[in-house]
């Protein structure tokens, strides 16, 4: 199992480009899909998580689902997976990358690639808003948090704080027995 963790994530580090955002869905097949290591809900679960905690959420999410296969063998493997092609690559690039950018076709590429990445961005974005039931009653919550981040430079640790325990007092007092 170790094995096999180390190398689904040392597959999914080297063939994302984009963060560890865009990872999600590589992850979500290779997890949730493919090896059923773990549930959908609780894959979601985990990404709440991974986002909440400080730190790289790619390291974070092979970490957290590491641990819960293998406990700390398991987290070490993941991330180190999760995390090798990355820090090879980057360490490649910074030995080479000014003598190459020089060249104009490889200028252009990596501007080509900045929209593809927007894209592998937003795809998880708009799943992990289907899969957390987001509806439109309640996508006003991203909106208004993100606008308070950006035009009021409110800082997010704040935005979390306040949204669980509005979380907390709506599931206490608020929401509908079913």
């Amino acid at each position: 199992m170790h094995f096999e963790l180390l190398r689904t994530f040392l597959k999914i580090g080297a063939f994302t480009l984009g963060g560890g955002y865009a990872m999600i869905p590589i992850i979500e097949s290779e997890v949730v899909d493919k090896h059923k290591w773990i549930g959908k809900e609780e894959f979601i679960d985990l990404i709440a998580i991974a986002q909440s905690c400080p730190g790289v959420f790619a390291i974070n999410i092979s970490t957290f689902i590491g641990y819960k296969l293998r406990r700390t063998s398991g987290a070490i493997c993941a991330a180190l997976g999760a995390a090798l092609p990355s820090f090879l690559i980057i360490l490649l690039i910074a030995l080479c990358f000014q003598q190459f950018m020089d060249i104009e076709w490889i200028a252009a590429m990596f501007r080509g690639i900045r929209p593809a990445v927007v894209a592998l961005i937003a795809v998880p974005t708009f799943n992990l808003a289907k899969n957390a039931k987001l509806t439109l009653e309640t996508s006003w919550i991203p909106i208004v948090t993100a606008l308070l981040i950006w035009k009021m430079g409110i800082n997010p640790v704040y935005i979390i704080l306040a949204a669980g325990i509005c979380g907390y007092l709506y599931g206490t007092f608020l929401k509908p027995t079913e």
